[in-house]
């Protein structure tokens, strides 16, 4: 591990210390099991089409996920900022094409592990089978929420929740992004920001 990406692997293993207890030996084994990539801004992590080799854990950076349809229109799906992991799961856990995007918005850090990496190390530390079980009940977790959230509150409702959560989120993701997350146009989501700065 070079004195450059210590930082990273530390900031992955108090990621996964806060869900779970590893001993010396178990940090080192996940550590060998993670290799370090760095994305400029607008380097793909993935492309529709591709298959999801890797799970990915963000030290540094800001990625967005996004589908493309068959008319060309972008729809945001997910984004990853720092301490967040990003991947397409179904891809990556069945080795089949993607039908999504993720592409850096900055220069992004990341970590990776691949499937039989993963596999092998849930062997070696089984308490990782651990890890990734709340890992992924979080994500649907949250996936439920949103989906809820567009069922239930207006788009002026989503965009102050997401700016609540996320008070960075308009200085990294740029507006056009941002309403196509929340499922508006940016129009719409320009008329909600001006009835916020008047208020």
């Amino acid at each position: 591990m070079s004195i450059d990406n210590s930082e990273y692997f530390k900031s992955l293993l108090d990621h996964i210390g806060s869900r779970i207890s590893l001993n010396a030996e178990e940090q080192e084994q996940v550590c060998a099991m993670f290799s370090p990539r760095v994305l400029l801004p607008r380097q793909y992590l993935l492309s529709q089409g591709d298959i999801c080799h890797y799970e990915t854990y963000v030290c540094k950076g800001f990625l967005r996920s996004f589908y493309v349809d068959k008319t060309g229109n972008e729809h945001t799906l997910q984004f990853a900022q720092e301490d967040w992991w990003i991947s397409d799961l179904s891809s990556f856990l069945n080795q089949e094409p993607t039908i999504r995007n993720i592409v850096a918005l900055e220069k992004t850090v990341l970590l990776q592990i691949d499937l039989q990496k993963r596999q092998q190390l849930m062997e070696k530390v089984p308490k990782m089978e651990k890890f990734w079980r709340i890992l992924n009940e979080k994500a649907c977790i949250a996936q439920e929420q949103r989906i809820l959230n567009n069922i239930s509150l207006s788009g002026a409702e989503r965009y102050q929740l997401l700016l609540n959560t996320y008070p960075q989120i308009e200085q990294r993701l740029p507006q056009k992004h941002i309403a196509s997350f929340l499922g508006i146009t940016p129009v719409f989501l320009s008329q909600i920001r001006r009835q916020i700065i008047q208020k």
